[in-house]
Parts: structure tokens; C-alpha cells; sequence
């Protein structure tokens, strides 16, 4: 049962990551604090989908 929603997870992690992508090249944002907006994005969508699995398996 946990398979699809880490499968969900894991996709729903790489299209985050593919638009922060798309948005660091469009603004032209330097290198240097690319890895700092990836890191607080990936934190976050890690929290967000931590509390999902844990509502829907947990309550």
C-alpha cells in the first residue's frame, strides 16, 4: 500500500524540482543562491508530503 504514494512522492518531487528549474533559468538567478532555493524548496515539499503520508496511513 505504501509503493504508490512513494511512487506518487518521488514523481511529484521531480516536477517541483524540474519547475524551480525552469524558474531559476527564466530569472536568471546566479548559481550561488540556486542551491539555497532548491534546498528550502526540497525541505519543503519533503515536510509537505511527510504530513500527507501520515494523514492518509495515520488517520
Amino acid at each position: 500500500m505504501y509503493i504508490p504514494f512513494i511512487l506518487f512522492a518521488l514523481f511529484y518531487l521531480f516536477v517541483i524540482n524540474t519547475m524551480t528549474n525552469n524558474f531559476c533559468v527564466s530569472k536568471e538567478i546566479p548559481e550561488e543562491k540556486q542551491t539555497k532555493i532548491f534546498r528550502t524548496v526540497n525541505i519543503l515539499i519533503t515536510i509537505l508530503i511527510t504530513s500527507s503520508f501520515f494523514r492518509i496511513y495515520y488517520t
